[in-house]
């Protein structure tokens, strides 16, 4: 059975939580997530013990986003960690992007376009012009450019994003919330089917499986339900 194109986001209080989730939605979905804080609490041991024996990939979640040579850096120390993707923020421009790309040769290099916790008013108040869609678009082509192999939107600009970047580039999209379940802190969600059905290639979700009271059973469900949209 083949793994859904799901990182659950590992955003747990300690480490033996977050290695006990993992290896709990391991066998349903292709991809992990590990995020700043779990980053910054544990460091580099924390990428070992939620791959476990398992060799399922992960995807560290720093967005980096700092002057080239320091995102150089950065990258360059962690891609010893042999992350599958690693994020940076495309607002970083293009000099940034090429170099955690140059530095990261065997990670592929994901630009976070605009937070999925942005509103459209939010990202009016800190200069952003225009509707959020288009400067999804205007900043998913700079990173592209740039060298980035992936992207991460919210699943509200992913169709208009894929149509921009062709059916090369991996598209991410976090706030993804099943039907029924709350947003909490996400502004621009879509359901799974939804996202998978506008281009989304890997479907970034946390709360909704890590905070059931099974939580294989609940990425086990979700795989199910988008194994049904992706062959039909």
């Amino acid at each position: 059975m083949t793994s859904a194109p799901i990182a659950v986001a590992l955003d747990a209080p300690d480490l033996e939580t977050a290695a006990r989730w993992a290896a709990l939605v391991t066998p349903h979905v292709s991809t992990v997530k590990v995020g700043l804080e779990l980053y910054l609490r544990y460091g580099p041991d924390v990428i070992a013990s939620v791959r476990g024996a398992t060799g399922v990939q992960v995807f560290l979640d720093l967005k980096l986003h700092d002057i080239p040579n320091t995102v150089s850096g950065a990258a360059r120390a962690v891609a010893r960690l042999k992350p599958a993707i690693l994020t940076v923020h495309a607002a970083g421009g293009r000099t940034m992007i090429q170099a955690a790309v140059d530095a990261a040769p065997h990670t592929r290099i994901a630009a976070v376009t605009a937070l999925t916790s942005l509103s459209e008013a939010d990202l009016e108040r800190i200069g952003v012009r225009g509707p959020a869609g288009d400067a999804v678009r205007r900043l998913a082509v700079e990173a592209v450019g740039a060298g980035a192999q992936a992207l991460v939107c919210s699943p509200r600009e992913v169709a208009a994003v894929r149509a921009e970047v062709g059916p090369e580039i991996m598209l991410i999209t976090p706030g993804v919330r099943p039907p029924g379940a709350a947003a909490q802190d996400q502004a621009r969600v879509a359901t799974p089917e939804r996202a998978v059905a506008d281009g989304a290639d890997l479907l970034v979700i946390g709360r909704p499986i890590t905070g059931a009271a099974d939580p294989g059973a609940a990425a086990a469900a979700i795989a199910a339900t988008l194994r049904r949209v992706v062959s039909g």
